[in-house]
């Protein structure tokens, strides 16, 4: 215990009640927070208010964003070469200043970099090389396949008797090649721009597109989205994360190398449920910064407006709403973090984990965002102040990367499959 002669305020840094951190991560955040501030922030605001198709015209400043991105440096794949806390803590801190600054183009930085880090951890120079400087999209949802993603368990998880859902895009091998047909999703992020695309697709191996159980066979692929035979549809609109480039790509008799491939047969579902545990974690710690943007921007606003004849910083339920909200957003960084720290570290991680982190994360930044939209009343609704924006923006998480009770339902799931074998049972 450490015991202090005078009664002082406690630390406190941008992240709130945080360790103090070193001197090379207080460079990597002010960096983050200043680009967040003056790059995300504007351009982001700005194509909010355009269409979807002006959003990625060219001469958009949506462009700027990526170039200006890659003037700070920074490269997820350095932080393999630091200590794991270390790693762990700067990842939370970059991702949090992203979402601090606009969710939307925070996914967008974060997705476009996926292919070329998975190509990375599958060690595979060619396709590392494949990625570089283009702006990559995760293509995993379809049409008629969204949560359907998720079912690994046919027994528990899909109607007796039933082959699962294979999808609207596959793969089939032929020789040396695989030829690619059908469409992904419109909520593909990136998938608008996407100059590259890491694909999760069904796949006929030539013995059909399912195993004796039922679940669909798959592939896992790089897609340069040049190639003969790829179109796309228009880019989504939408209510919020307008900044996010969204789109379907339509694929007719594309052909790759085999050797794009990153997994086959048996080892698609291991490779997939590695990506989305990777993937996932990404969500929680954007959103840990657009619950802290929206606490901040509700203790500026309540220092600044009077009512009964007083700040309302000065009334105590104000005190309290603001206490309950900062109470949330450092429930949401510890969460975030523990989910990264689990992530990264564990030998098994599951998907499903990182999922409930997500849910939790996303509904308390909902929550965060909500009462700051209260606390500046009529304020609030005025498309003046960003707050607006901020709740559609926070609106749209609780379906994307998963819909939330859905996903709480995988967890339920996860905890049956645990006890089955022993787990909780001591």
């Amino acid at each position: 215990m450490r015991l202090n002669k005078d009664l002082v305020l406690p630390l406190a840094s941008l992240t709130g009640f945080e360790v103090p951190l070193t001197g090379e991560e207080a460079a990597i955040q002010t960096g983050m927070h200043r680009f967040a501030k003056e790059v995300l922030r504007p351009v982001g605001r700005e194509l909010d208010k355009l269409t979807a198709e002006q959003v990625v015209a060219p001469g958009s400043p949506l462009w700027t964003v990526f170039g200006e991105f890659s003037k700070l440096g920074f490269d997820p794949a350095l932080l393999a070469q630091l200590p794991p806390d270390v790693a762990i803590r700067i990842e939370s801190l970059v991702g949090e200043e992203l979402g601090w600054g606009d969710s939307g183009l925070g996914v967008s930085l974060a997705v476009a970099d996926f292919p070329r880090q998975m190509a990375l951890a599958a060690q595979k120079p060619e396709l590392v090389e494949l990625c570089a400087g283009k702006i990559g999209c995760w293509m995993i949802t379809h049409p008629d396949k969204g949560s359907d993603t998720h079912v690994f368990d046919m027994r528990r998880d899909w109607p007796e008797n039933r082959p699962g859902n294979k999808g609207n895009l596959w793969g089939t091998i032929s020789g040396d090649e695989i030829v690619i047909k059908g469409q992904c999703s419109a909520w593909v992020s990136n998938g608008a721009i996407a100059q590259v695309a890491l694909g999760y697709i069904g796949a006929d191996y030539g013995d059909g597109f399912y195993d004796a159980e039922g679940l669909p066979r798959g592939m896992t692929v790089m897609i340069p989205l040049d190639r003969p035979g790829v179109s796309r549809g228009r880019p989504l609109e939408k209510i919020g994360q307008r900044a996010l480039p969204q789109g379907e790509i339509y694929f007719d008799n594309v052909r790759i190398p085999k050797r794009f491939a990153l997994a086959l047969r048996d080892e698609y579902y291991g490779n997939l449920a590695s990506a989305w545990s990777y993937a996932g974690t990404h969500m929680s710690q954007l959103f840990t910064g657009v619950a802290r943007a929206a606490f901040e921007l509700a203790l500026q606003y309540c220092h600044e407006r009077r009512q009964g004849g007083r700040l309302l910083i000065d009334h105590q339920l104000t005190r309290f709403r603001l206490g309950d909200m900062l109470r949330r957003v450092e429930a949401a960084r510890a969460v975030a973090r523990r989910s990264l720290t689990y992530a990264r570290l564990s030998p098994n991680t599951h998907p499903y984990v990182t999922a409930a982190a997500k849910v939790t994360v996303t509904e308390e930044a909902m929550k965060v965002v909500t009462e700051a939209f209260q606390l500046l009343g009529g304020a609030g609704i005025s498309r003046e102040y960003p707050i607006e924006k901020i709740f559609r923006d926070a609106r749209v998480a609780l379906i994307e990367d998963g819909e939330n009770q859905i996903l709480t339902t995988r967890l339920g799931l996860l905890a049956q499959q645990l006890y089955a074998e022993g787990w909780a049972q001591g």
